[in-house]
């Protein structure tokens, strides 16, 4: 195994490939008494069109929700009940690019990382048993689609993209999912359950030697074929729509903005563009900003506001959503902030401040074995370490940041999704 240091933010990481193409994290934690494990596949929701033994697949939306739920099937039981009946705190996550099994315990812990290992790789499914969960899912989704701030979400992504499939519900819909079958799930299982696409990141008071030698016992030897992923045609710079609006059962406006960005390959340029993404839209309407101020005294935005920037596999954008009055007034006035940071350029003062707090912020999520973990697999997916962030902090400007408003908070990269309530209500 190889060791790196990070001697700015005190983390030594462990890390191996082994010969079936599993990539293993390790960073041990001797002083703690628990420990953690996450076991991930770069497989997600928008992974639906997929090329293997040489033939294209169009699986339907929410298959890969629909696996992880699944998963936990095997011949002789569950292995969620297996895992807690064994001391540990297990659970399971799909997202729109990964999809990531997880336990933390305090003993037993090479006995709950064989069970973890052998029921991700090995697939237990029956058309019954297949039948029996679209109705568990299909209720869900229902309840979900029900939710207004995930109905801002969706109409923000479908506004924002033309084509790109992180405008489809990870969870699919109740129709999508009745089209899903045993064979559907066996074939994703093997097409994106393959060592080669994973990756096994661990924490805690653990041996890293231990933990490949587990993993070498558990796995296939060998690796699989890698799939080959479709995302559909190329986006245009310019959003699908400007505007998306829907009544619900809400008292007050609820609203999200979208600022389209221009998406890296994988490799490191995606750690600098999520943290440069999240710098400037903190230093556009962060709570720290004189807009943020004036749009709260003004009774335009609440505590609920927030604003970032989210980046996927062919996609990136900047957001900033909440509650309101007048969505409309506030798109306004933040165009109008963009507009006046890209002429000014950005308060020094302000960018330190800005750099300060979000360095912090990184540095005290390592204190979580979840984040560490967590944020090491999807970095790893993307190509770049997640660990290694003082570095490019300390590379990122200003002037970086302006520039990026310039090119992405334009009118034809914009789009706001609104939720009103409905009259009368």
């Amino acid at each position: 195994m190889t060791v790196t240091d990070y001697p700015r933010i005190g983390e030594k990481m462990y890390h191996t490939v082994l010969e079936n193409g599993l990539n293993i994290f390790v960073a041990p934690k001797p002083e703690f008494g628990k420990s953690y494990a996450f076991f991930a596949t770069n497989y997600g929701g928008m992974d639906m069109r997929f090329k293997l033994g040489g033939q294209w697949h169009d699986t339907p939306a929410g298959v890969a929700h629909f696996l992880e739920h699944k998963m936990f099937d095997t011949q002789d039981g569950n292995a969620l009940q297996d895992l807690a009946s064994n001391g540990a705190s297990p659970n399971a996550f799909t997202g729109s690019a990964i999809t990531g099994y997880y336990f933390e315990s305090t003993e037993k812990f090479e006995e709950n990382l064989r069970i973890l290992l052998s029921f991700v790789s090995i697939p237990w499914f029956t058309q019954e048993s297949v039948d029996k969960e679209q109705g568990i899912i299909g209720q869900e989704i229902r309840m979900i689609e029900d939710n207004p701030q995930w109905q801002v979400f969706m109409n923000l992504m479908s506004g924002l993209y033309a084509n790109h499939p992180i405008r489809t519900g990870v969870a699919g819909t109740v129709e999508s999912i009745s089209h899903i079958t045993a064979q559907t799930l066996y074939d994703c299982h093997k097409a994106f359950y393959n060592p080669a696409n994973m990756v096994l990141c661990v924490a805690g008071n653990v041996v890293p030697e231990r933990v490949c030698d587990i993993a070498r016992e558990i796995l296939p030897r060998e690796a699989g074929e890698l799939t080959q992923r479709d995302y559909g045609l190329a986006e245009p710079k310019q959003v699908a729509a400007p505007k998306t609006e829907i009544a619900m059962e809400v008292s007050t406006p609820i609203f999200q903005i979208g600022y389209k960005g221009d998406p890296a390959e994988n490799g490191p340029e995606t750690l600098r563009l999520q943290l440069m993404g999240e710098l400037a839209a903190q230093a556009l309407a962060g709570p720290s900003t004189a807009v943020y101020a004036s749009l709260y005294e003004q009774g335009l935005v609440n505590s609920e506001f927030e604003c970032g920037c989210e980046l996927y596999p062919g996609c990136v954008f900047l957001y900033a959503g909440g509650e309101s009055r007048d969505p409309d007034e506030v798109a306004r006035r933040l165009q109008q902030e963009a507009q006046r940071l890209v002429r000014e350029g950005i308060d020094p003062s302000l960018w330190e401040r800005l750099k300060k707090a979000a360095y912090g912020s990184r540095v005290r999520q390592l204190n979580s074995f979840e984040n560490l973990c967590v944020g090491q697999a999807q970095n790893f997916f993307l190509g770049a370490d997640a660990l290694a962030f003082p570095e490019v902090f300390a590379s990122l400007t200003a002037e970086d940041a302006r520039q990026l408003l310039e090119r992405w908070v334009t009118q034809e990269r914009t789009t706001l999704s609104v939720v009103r309530p409905k009259e009368g209500a």
